[in-house]
């Protein structure tokens, strides 16, 4: 596991925190680049990505 995938699956996963229940396109918009970021950190550490649409609270 790197360092530089962890820190971008945090970082994405706070964003998608903050902005995942917001009504605005903007907001939605803002979660699914902090989903992009998440995985794309997952994906260097050789974990599968999340693949549920932000804001669901789905489990994987």
């Amino acid at each position: 596991m790197s360092i530089e995938g962890k820190a971008k699956e945090a970082a994405g996963f706070v964003k998608e925190e903050l902005n995942e229940h917001g009504k605005s396109p903007e907001a939605k918009e803002r979660a699914q680049e902090g989903r992009n970021l998440r995985n794309e950190g997952r994906v260097e550490d050789g974990k599968a990505p999340k693949t549920t649409e932000p804001g669901t609270g789905a489990e994987e």
